[in-house]
């Protein structure tokens, strides 16, 4: 499973991550905008709230289910066939790194699994065409409902680019997140 979000982000990954629970059958790669030159506090507000094991996103690390990865700041993260993170820190997509559609784009690529693309909350385009790539190799697209996003621009572009996701409330979200693990 791949997230992506920027603004409105902690608010929307507190409602989806917090209900998954500790034997999730997949790794869950996350992507939140953030700043290049700040250190990110995500894997520590999230590490004390969630049951799955978070952590930063390292280099040619495998992917374990069971495991929420956050993007580490001003690196893209990527999805290499193997199951295997990867870090770069090529130029910026769509004014961001980490971005969302590089994230989505690799996932999509990959060839083991069948993987399920979430856009939340955001200020921009990052996350939609590589929210199209996923649901156009077979896997599975969600969006927050724009009109509950803090910020609309990022699900309300998801939905015009990939027009048959799924578009959910976070409540929804959690409860076909719980179903998926049973």
């Amino acid at each position: 499973m791949v997230i992506g979000a920027s603004a409105g982000a902690v608010e929307a990954l507190g409602r989806v991550l917090p209900a998954l629970p500790s034997n999730f059958p997949a790794p869950v790669v996350v992507v939140v905008h953030m700043p290049a030159d700040r250190d990110s506090a995500l894997v520590e507000l999230f590490r004390s709230r969630c049951r799955m094991n978070v952590k930063e996103a390292e280099d040619k690390e495998p992917m374990e289910p069971g495991t929420i990865y956050f993007a580490p700041p001003d690196y893209h993260v990527l999805i290499e066939n193997g199951n295997r993170l990867s870090l770069s820190n090529d130029e910026p997509v769509h004014f961001s790194r980490p971005s969302i559609d590089v994230l989505f784009e690799s996932a999509a690529a990959a060839d083991e699994n069948v993987v399920l693309g979430i856009v939340l909350s955001g200020g921009s385009e990052d996350g939609s065409q590589g929210l199209r790539a996923i649901y156009e190799s077979g896997g599975g697209a969600w969006v927050q409902d724009p009109m509950e996003a803090e910020a609309k621009l990022m699900p309300r572009a998801a939905l015009v680019a990939c027009p048959s996701a799924f578009k959910l409330n976070l409540s929804e979200m959690q409860s076909r997140l719980k179903e998926f693990a049973a």
